[in-house]
């Protein structure tokens, strides 16, 4: 596909888990035949680009972010002329491809590591970030991985010690040694060829490791001690510069950002590195520390921010956050309702929005009676550090099931049939047990539905130029459950108000223009409680509505 400039700002973005949408070859494991199963089935939602994670091959220590062929497809997804026809019927419907690639690191299985770890001195000796043991023979430094323990892991081949941020089967790769950085260009060159529209590039905030003293070794995770430091913009502005910038290919990246300069760094036009930055949040932190207030400010901050400059990548679910219903709305009483909010949330602000797989169902979070039936290494990392701990076996696995990203890996509820339609083999993970509630299958049945409300979403987005391009103006107070804000373009201005709350409340419209007679566009109630005489419109748990004002 050939794509304008700017292409990337009126997409909406599916993101599918492949393991976990569809099976089409009854193994238990989602793969691409399934993905191309249901390519009408996404044509139909609306969207028009899908970001998939990691397909390539991998021994899964992280749910295939731990690659050990960028050019080969993982064996229990299919081949490449299943990713060929996946392409193929994907562009046909005008869906543009997105890769999720992996590049602060490898699998330790990848050909450069097992020759790396070999000897110092071969052709890939320098492939990836080695040192010498410390004088009392331990690691160079005491940084730690973001999966605990030692960042840094011991090879006896080499007597030396290699760095891994992440799991020790996922090695760090040195970005500063030219030819890993070209032959990693090479990759990217690859998919080019291969006809993919963009790529997502996942925690790509570390690759300049500051090892020459510019990052503190004594910091706790090495991960805080080098994040962001100018070696990686380097990195990262040469090759979006040499390769996706010529071809106008979407690029986001996965990113911490700490203060404002990070944010126009990643993601201003000026800075040229990014179209958007997803910005990663632990999900322990993002349910600790959510809340409306919170929402709004940040909202107003980073609209102000990049508004003259940049753009957004807008998001409440991924594969390694909770369920945004159950993080942020109500997963019981007021789901539909609450899931249908969050949509039109998330689709009326300014910015790229990208759907995560289930969220156009009103998926919600999964609690599994056994810290045994999490897959997830990082959910049962932090359960044994509880444990060891001495908190009780039944906090730890409450904290578990709260933080678990495998609240988002569940496979995906497409009907009320055995596991939800997902395989007729028992999966690689278990199914949330509402499936019989909830599913695809029901709600394409029911003009009503939650599917149905994102798909209405979806077309007036296309529709309606301002959704994407508008000018965001906040009109609601800092505190309280009430989002609302206008959004204007040309001659256009739309008034979206999002009750964040299961109480009833009560939004001062004065001066945004709300007439008793103003047209809604969407809303998932059917009538509306407006009084004109005091200009107050009373809400009801977790309404939303946006009026269209001229």
């Amino acid at each position: 596909m050939k794509h304008e400039k700017d292409w990337y700002k009126d997409l909406v973005i599916y993101q599918i888990y492949p393991r976990s949408f569809k099976d089409g070859n009854h193994d238990g494991i989602g793969d691409l035949k399934g993905m191309i199963e249901k390519l009408d089935y996404l044509q139909e939602l609306g969207i028009n680009a899908v970001w998939m994670s990691p397909v390539f091959a991998s021994p899964n220590v992280d749910n295939g972010y731990d690659i050990s062929d960028y050019t080969s497809i993982m064996e229990e997804f299919g081949t490449m002329e299943d990713w060929d026809a996946f392409r193929d019927g994907a562009h046909a419907r005008g869906i543009a491809i997105i890769m999720d690639l992996v590049l602060n690191h490898s699998s330790d299985r990848h050909i450069w590591f097992q020759e790396s770890r070999k000897s110092r001195n071969n052709p890939y000796s320098d492939y990836y970030i080695w040192r010498d043991p410390a004088p009392d023979g331990g690691a160079p430094n005491g940084w730690m991985s973001v999966f605990g323990g030692s960042a840094w892991e011991y090879a006896a081949e080499r007597g030396q010690y290699y760095l891994h941020f992440f799991a020790k089967e996922q090695p760090d790769l040195n970005w500063d040694n030219p030819e890993t950085k070209e032959k990693i260009f090479d990759i990217i060159r690859f998919w080019n060829d291969k006809g993919v529209d963009g790529y997502r590039i996942d925690a790509i905030s570390y690759l300049d490791k500051g090892l020459d003293g510019r990052a503190n070794p004594n910091e706790q995770f090495g991960t805080v001690a080098c994040v962001n430091l100018e070696g990686t913009h380097r990195y990262i502005r040469e090759m979006v510069a040499k390769t996706m910038t010529p071809d106008h290919l979407m690029s986001v990246g996965e990113v911490n950002i700490n203060n404002d300069q990070d944010a126009i760094n990643y993601s201003s036009a000026a800075s040229e590195e990014f179209n958007m930055a997803i910005p990663f949040v632990p999900p322990i932190v993002e349910i600790r520390t959510w809340s409306p207030e919170k929402m709004k400010r940040d909202l107003h901050h980073n609209y102000e921010l990049l508004k003259a400059d940049g753009w957004w990548a807008r998001f409440l679910s991924n594969h390694d956050k909770p369920r945004q219903v159950s993080l942020y709305g109500n997963d019981t009483t007021y789901r539909e309702a609450s899931a249908k909010m969050l949509a039109a949330y998330l689709h009326t602000l300014p910015g790229t929005p990208f759907v995560y797989q289930g969220e156009e169902l009103g998926m919600t979070n999964v609690a599994y009676p056994s810290i045994e039936d999490y897959d997830d290494i990082d959910t049962r990392n932090a359960y044994h550090t509880m444990i060891e701990e001495e908190i009780t076996p039944q906090e730890a696995l409450a904290e578990a099931q709260r933080i678990s990203r495998d609240n988002a890996r569940t496979p995906m509820q497409w009907d009320d049939s055995a596991y939800g339609g997902f395989s007729d083999h028992t999966p690689w993970l278990g199914v949330n047990p509402n499936y019989k509630e909830i599913n695809a299958a029901s709600q394409m049945a029911d003009d009503s539905s939650v599917f149905r409300f994102y798909q209405k979403l979806i077309t007036l987005r296309k529709e309606h130029p301002v959704m994407a391009h508008g000018d965001l103006h906040l009109c609601c107070p800092e505190e309280g459950p009430v989002i609302a804000y206008t959004r204007s373009y040309q001659e256009e201005t739309l008034l979206a108000v999002h009750n964040f709350s299961q109480d009833v409340q009560k939004f001062q419209y004065a001066g945004t223009g709300l007439q008793l007679d103003t047209s809604v566009l969407l809303s998932n109630y059917p009538e509306h409680d407006i009084c004109p005489e005091d200009e107050i419109l009373t809400l009801k748990p977790y309404e939303t509505v946006i009026f269209r004002l001229s």
